[in-house]
């Protein structure tokens, strides 16, 4: 399965992006699809994902309110809105995926066995 995620880039603080994140396949009912992010210096952490069966979302607490991921399955491809962005979410992106995620473990970079190349926001005060 392979990753190809884009719509990156730099934006004032309070305005908004959407990233997007289009999967090879999909190989499992179970299938989650999601976001990760890295800025400098810091660990790479959760922002949100998922569930593809039934659409349930969840969201790390920094992000909760003001991003919403989406999917269409049609397209194999997840999205990101992100609004009211602040320079504290300047990060690379990283899209991720798994066919076999344990709820328990959703928000764990472990849970995921694929990962796209990352994706720069920047945000600018």
């Amino acid at each position: 399965v392979q990753l190809q995620a884009s719509g990156g880039g730099l934006v004032q603080a309070g305005g908004s992006l959407r990233l997007s994140c289009t999967a090879s396949k999909r190989t499992s009912t179970n299938w989650h699809m999601g976001w990760f992010r890295q800025a400098p210096g810091k660990e790479r952490e959760f922002v949100g994902a998922v569930r593809w069966s039934g659409g349930h979302t969840y969201y790390s607490d920094s992000v909760k309110g003001r991003f919403t991921i989406s999917r269409d399955s049609a397209k194999n491809t997840v999205y990101l809105q992100m609004n009211s962005l602040r320079p504290e979410d300047t990060a690379v992106y990283y899209c991720v995926a798994d066919p076999s995620v344990i709820l328990s473990n959703l928000r764990s970079r472990t849970a995921y066995r694929y990962w796209g190349q990352g994706t720069l926001v920047t945000v600018s005060s």
